[in-house]
């Protein structure tokens, strides 16, 4: 029998949670982007950026997300008034009521794994999560 890799274990676990989040999104006229996106405004407005950082996507594909959410009236861009070259995103109200969908579904799911495990579970999930996380930033195989 074939032992499993971490990063096979990761990618496929990542792309159910992917297609679940996807499946929930289209019934509120959505993406699990978006979705992402929406949930990761804040009130004072975030620079998209930092947005790019904090979704782990590239500037390309999250100004072509980013003009879509516009063209549907769930952000809009205002310039920075403490740096001119940069701009901030805001939800808009309609933005606003997409963003709560979007976390009630977040955490509807959350509440769903965490009643499946144990504390000790979720915590050496986090544990084990935090180490992938840093070793893959530091690996190099040459």
């Amino acid at each position: 029998m074939r032992k499993e890799t971490i990063d096979a274990v990761l990618r496929s676990t990542w792309n159910s949670v992917s297609k679940m989040y996807n499946k929930e999104a289209i019934k509120y006229g959505s993406t699990m982007a978006t979705g992402f996106v929406l949930l990761n405004i804040d009130a004072e407005g975030t620079a998209s950026t930092s947005l790019g950082k904090k979704l782990g996507m590239e500037a390309t594909s999250l100004s072509r997300l980013l003009n879509s959410m516009e063209e549907k009236n769930l952000i809009m861009r205002a310039p920075n008034p403490k740096d001119g070259r940069s701009v901030l995103i805001f939800l808009t109200t309609f933005g606003k009521s997409k963003r709560n969908d979007s976390r009630e579904v977040v955490l509807k799911f959350n509440n769903v794994i965490e009643k499946s495990l144990t504390n000790i579970q979720i915590k050496h999930f986090f544990e084990v999560a935090n180490c992938i996380k840093e070793k893959s930033k530091k690996f190099e195989h040459f």
